[in-house]
This record gives C-alpha cells, sequence and structure tokens, in this order.
C-alpha cells in the first residue's frame, strides 16, 4: 500500500531525523517526550529512532504494555482458578510467562493445569459451547483496544445462553494513568507520543484534557520509523510555539472522536472502576468492570478462590521503568538473572515490554 512505501522511505526518515535537529537547536532545556504505547516502544528500538534523536530530545517509555502493567494479584488470581481441574484458562500467548508471587500460568500448565492460548476472546466463547461441562474462563487483559473485542464475546456468550463462559477482567483505560503522570513533578513530562492503536477506539479528543489541564502537548502517531519521527517533530513544534493540544498524524486510522461502534460496545458491557497498576499503584476510574446485567459472566465473583498475599518479584524494577523514571539497563537484574529465556519481571516476558525490546535491540 502507499503509505507503507512513504513511512517507510528511508529519505523520509532521513529528511525528518534533520529537520527535528534543526527546530530542537535553540531550546534551552531538554525535551522529555513519553510513549505511551507498547508498539511504540518496540518500533523505536526496532528502528533504532533514539539514535537519530538530537540530544536536546530524550525518549523515554511509559506504561503502554498492557502485560506489563497488570499487578501481580490478577496473575495469582488466574493461577488460584487454574488449580481447579474444572477451569479451562484461556490467554494470549504474552500473559504465559509472566511471574506470580510464586509460579507462573506456563509452569502450571506443565504441571497438568488446562491453559490454552487463544487469538480472541470469542475463541473461548466457541471453547464454552465445545466443552459445556468446563468452566471456561477468558483473562482480560489489555487497554481500550481489546476491551471491546471482550465485550463482543461477552454479548455473543449471552446470546448463545451459555452458562459456563467467564472473563477474569484486568482491562484499564489510558487516559487516567497518563493524568496521573502528568501531575508527578519528579517525572517532568514534556509531551507525549500518544498510543495509536487505543486512540483508534478513543479518539484524539480523549487527551485534550492532559493537553489543556497540565499544558502537555499530545501527538497520536503511528508505527513506522517516519510516523514516530514526524510525531516527535509535531510536539517540538508544539513547544517551541508554547501551544498544548492534540494532534492526529496517524489520520489513516485515527480520528477525534474514535470507533463509535467499540465505544458503545464498552459502554454497553463494562463501567468504570478503580485498578491497580504495576509501579503505579490504585489509579482511580482507570479500570472496567462487567455491568451488573452481566455479572454471571464475572469470574472473580462467580468463582471464588482462596487467594495468597501477593508480592513482587524480589529485586525487580519493572515498576520505575513502566513509569520512565529508570531505563531498563538500570535494572542491576537486567541482563543477568532477567533474560528473555529466565524473566523476573513482566516487562521481560511481553512483546511489547520496554526490557524485551532494550534486550532484542540493544541499548540506544
Amino acid at each position: 500500500m502507499r503509505f507503507q512505501e512513504e513511512f517507510c522511505d528511508p529519505g523520509l526518515v532521513q529528511g525528518l531525523a534533520a529537520a527535528l535537529y534543526r527546530e530542537s537547536a535553540d531550546l534551552i532545556e531538554p525535551l522529555r517526550l513519553m510513549e505511551v504505547c507498547g508498539t511504540h516502544t518496540m518500533a523505536i528500538a526496532r528502528f533504532g529512532l533514539k539514535s537519530l534523536l538530537p540530544p536536546q530530545i530524550r525518549l523515554v517509555s511509559g506504561p503502554g504494555c498492557p502485560v506489563c502493567v497488570t499487578p501481580v494479584g490478577y496473575l495469582d488470581h488466574a493461577l488460584a482458578l487454574a488449580a481447579d481441574p474444572i477451569n479451562l484458562l484461556t490467554t494470549f500467548g504474552d500473559l504465559l510467562r509472566v511471574p506470580g508471587s510464586v509460579s507462573s500460568l506456563m509452569e502450571q500448565r506443565a504441571c497438568g493445569a488446562d491453559v490454552r492460548v487463544v487469538w480472541s476472546a470469542l475463541d473461548a466463547v466457541a471453547l464454552a459451547a465445545q466443552y459445556p461441562d468446563r468452566r471456561v474462563i477468558f483473562l482480560g487483559v489489555g487497554f481500550e483496544t481489546t476491551a471491546p473485542t471482550v465485550a463482543a464475546a461477552i454479548l455473543q456468550a449471552e446470546q448463545q445462553g451459555l452458562d459456563n463462559f467467564f472473563v477474569l477482567t484486568s482491562h484499564k483505560t489510558m487516559p487516567q494513568a497518563m493524568a496521573l503522570l502528568s501531575a508527578d513533578p519528579e517525572l517532568r513530562i514534556d509531551c507525549y507520543l500518544c498510543p495509536a492503536h487505543v486512540s483508534t477506539v478513543i479518539g484524539g479528543r480523549a487527551y485534550q484534557p492532559l493537553a489543556e489541564q497540565y499544558g502537555i502537548p499530545c501527538v497520536v502517531t503511528g508505527f513506522e520509523a517516519a510516523d514516530v519521527l514526524q510525531g516527535i517533530l509535531l510536539v517540538v513544534r508544539q513547544q517551541q510555539a508554547g501551544e498544548a493540544r492534540v494532534e492526529l498524524q496517524y489520520r489513516r486510522a485515527a480520528s477525534w472522536n474514535g470507533n463509535q461502534r467499540a465505544r458503545q460496545l464498552l459502554e454497553q458491557v463494562f463501567e468504570p472502576r478503580d485498578a491497580e497498576w504495576r509501579g503505579m499503584g490504585v489509579i482511580a476510574g482507570s479500570g472496567l468492570q462487567l455491568r451488573e446485567r452481566f455479572a454471571r459472566f464475572d469470574a472473580a465473583h462467580q468463582l471464588p478462590v482462596s487467594l495468597p498475599v501477593s508480592r513482587e518479584p524480589e529485586g525487580c524494577c519493572c515498576g520505575q521503568v513502566l513509569t520512565g523514571r529508570i531505563e531498563p539497563q538500570d535494572c542491576p537484574l537486567f541482563g543477568t538473572i532477567c533474560q528473555p529465556e529466565t524473566p523476573v519481571g513482566a516487562c521481560m516476558v511481553s512483546g511489547e515490554g520496554s526490557c524485551a525490546a532494550a534486550w532484542r535491540y540493544g541499548i540506544q
């Protein structure tokens, strides 16, 4: 497609990098930009974009990986459910190797627990129909991008009259977390590269309060090298002009108002709740729980289990990495006992994690 050719053009990338050097030359203070999308984090590392930036611009990663921000307590809950042989757990692949307090889903599967990787929540609905004598539990982890698909699966299960399909929800919404980061004076976030996938659902309008309340320029940008560099150039221009607003670089997929049908599904099935984020604590109104009408699908309420006291892996700095306080290589475990084959923290496990990106593509 034409846009792929354009945004992968080396000449365009070089031109944007040169423009960034020119237009940031008179910055008095270094500009601190945060990307809050795990796919952006991987793209930035894969394309080596930090090495193309002028010294006045520092790009840091935020809590853009849904698996990484999922608290240990959620993993412990999933492991407790997996221990019951009548339960069939379904999950996206990234969650398998994330350590809980004492184990992981992969380790429990090796010990006999029925834990299956699926491509979508609808696959879990199909398994519930196939195995009426089992309780099929989908591990609902993700931001506004995946939550509508889970909502659609719940409506499908309702339509089919399934009484053995459940969801253990840990869905989170991004604007509230970005607001918490914006209010932290120690982080000093000057600009945001807003998450592109999330923005296709919630739209650019969702970030307007951030720009207005905190005076932080925001740009929704795509995933190719030229996308990211153009997004950085747009926020630099806002900063230089003394402006703070939301711009859409990723117009080929994201709009101002987002995907109305997906937003309707979210509103129909879920309602806001307080939610715990790894490394950030409980953020008011940043989670999604099932509405009362759909309570019968809520695994947390319908399938009570005894839960251990959760504990973070000793020495793990995932929380500091997720909030941009340190780089992955600043964690004493990075590259030593914490590697992709022997992960200690979630940021090394997930395909969108900052530590995994640094390990795979090298430190920039």
